[in-house]
């Protein structure tokens, strides 16, 4: 679940500033100075609740959310490591903690109803749905945040528990998709109506939808939605998935997750034999270059299931542009493609992935040169 917002001043020089300042302490692993920049900014002297709860919200949606952004762009750019983005995320974890300390007294004494927010299984990244459920204690909501990679059936249990009246359910990486359709159609099944956000679902919410569940693009989203009341599920709600994707019928998703360490190792084969380069790889390359390939596989498989040659076509350009930043060759990707195109030849819906996908990436690159 994502978690952008704008306000009317929201780039006034003063929280232009202050956004370098967090920026420059979480990339520099100060977390003293970074707490000590977001309680400064939280002790705006005002002793009205709506006041301090506003002043709250814009901490965490216009200089913590943007802090958070900008490390994952940064990252892609290869301007920062993995350790220095680990740290920097870690950093504003705590900082999200400390506001939320600094301001409990200021929660509403009444609730608007309970709802839990919670990541799904093998998510982790977290952050987000942490602070969508800031935002909605901030403006009334009793929330258990239930963190990262929560399996669906502890998420079920919960909820049985609880009686909670609905479920943010968050997933940042497409891939995760096929389990977020499970514990969506698991919730619902006990009459627990779903709410999605997060970057997997798609910008516009489309594969949540397809899954039946409601979608909120952001935390103001999600606090309109709750507030306008979420459906409660029908009594057919408990579904296998090709109820809601008939396409699956045709099991290509399932075949192709289940040979899927073959079309791994096959793939790399070939791409020592289509890119002579990588023979003089050192173990740690080789082993970069398996994870990519697992990755593309992987995507391709989610391709399949939410029948969207566009999500894999994205995730193929964005890794080109990954690996030039690494100053590893964009081309180095063609024949792990070739190579899956030849193993899946019987496969009608891969091929069409797999063959946009090779024109995305050629137009790609001949975009560059030109």
């Amino acid at each position: 679940m994502t978690t952008a917002t704008t306000t009317a001043d929201d780039e006034a020089p003063a929280f232009s500033e202050l956004r370098e300042r967090l920026w420059q302490a979480v990339i520099d692993c100060d977390e003293l100075s970074a707490l000590s920049l977001v309680r400064a900014a939280a002790d705006t002297g005002a002793c009205d609740p709506v006041q301090v709860r506003r002043a709250a919200e814009r901490i965490l949606l216009d200089l913590i959310a943007p802090t958070q952004r900008r490390v994952g762009t940064e990252w892609a750019a290869n301007k920062i490591t993995v350790a220095q983005e680990h740290a920097a995320t870690a950093i504003n974890e705590r900082c999200i903690s400390a506001l939320a300390d600094a301001t409990a007294h200021a929660l509403p004494e009444t609730s608007r109803g309970r709802v839990v927010v919670a990541c799904v299984d093998g998510e982790w990244h977290a952050l987000p749905a942490r602070l969508v459920a800031e935002v909605l204690r901030l403006r009334g909501w009793r929330v258990d945040y239930l963190g990262a990679q929560v399996p669906t059936e502890h998420l079920v249990a919960h909820l049985h528990h609880t009686g909670a009246d609905a479920v943010l359910l968050s997933s940042s990486i497409p891939t995760h998709l096929p389990i977020a359709h499970t514990a969506i159609s698991a919730c619902q099944a006990i009459g627990v109506p779903v709410l999605a956000g997060g970057a997997a679902f798609g910008e516009d919410g489309r594969y949540a939808r397809a899954m039946r569940a409601e979608w909120a693009l952001d935390a103001a989203g999600a606090h309109l939605a709750l507030a306008q009341g979420l459906e409660r599920p029908k009594a057919d709600a408990a579904r296998l998935p090709d109820r809601d994707l008939p396409h699956l019928n045709d099991q290509e998703y399932t075949m192709v997750r289940r040979v899927k360490r073959q079309l791994v190792k096959q793939a790399l084969a070939d791409v020592e034999d289509g890119f002579p380069a990588m023979r003089d790889y050192s173990e740690f390359q080789r082993e970069r270059t398996v994870e990519d390939i697992d990755y593309i596989v992987s995507y391709l498989a989610t391709a399949l299931y939410v029948d969207d040659a566009d999500l894999f076509t994205t995730f193929v350009t964005w890794t080109a542009g990954i690996l030039e930043a690494r100053r590893v060759p964009a081309a180095s990707l063609q024949p792990v493609l070739v190579s899956l195109l030849r193993q899946l030849s019987d496969f009608p819906r891969a091929v069409s992935i797999l063959d946009q996908s090779r024109v995305a990436l050629t137009d790609l690159r001949s975009g560059q040169t030109s």
